[in-house]
């Protein structure tokens, strides 16, 4: 019997060892894990940072722009610019303008459109 409990005890040590090594890479596993999605967390942090400011800046060159284009659209530096480069514009004298007097419109009937479309699906069917 002593022979047994010699290698029934072996049997068992050999089962702790191999229960000790996977329990401590798992313990390592979670750890480096852990430590990845720490790492990782802070670089997203990072790039939204960097995404953010970059949007501020795009969004205060956008507005920077637009007053641009408004104070270039307005009469006044329109007027200095082509004095600026000699086209010779001028603002149209009274006796180069021709004005147009418009027609009066009749009053549109709603029942006319319906009567042209009824007419027009019957003129479909054969």
């Amino acid at each position: 019997m002593a022979k047994n409990r010699k290698n029934q005890a072996a049997a068992i040590r050999f089962g702790s060892v191999i229960k000790v090594v996977l329990l401590c890479s798992l313990f390592c596993g979670s750890a480096i894990g852990f430590v990845w999605q720490k790492s990782e967390i802070h670089r997203l942090d990072q790039l939204q940072r960097r995404c953010e400011i970059r949007l501020d800046q795009l969004r205060n060159d956008n507005k920077r722009l637009s007053d641009q284009i408004g104070i270039l659209h307005s009469p006044v530096m329109l007027d200095q610019r082509a004095k600026e480069l000699n086209l010779g514009l001028a603002p149209a004298q009274p006796m180069q303008m021709v004005r147009l007097e418009e027609a009066a419109l009749p009053a549109k009937d709603k029942n006319v459109s319906r009567q042209f479309t009824q007419r027009s699906m019957t003129g479909l069917t054969p």
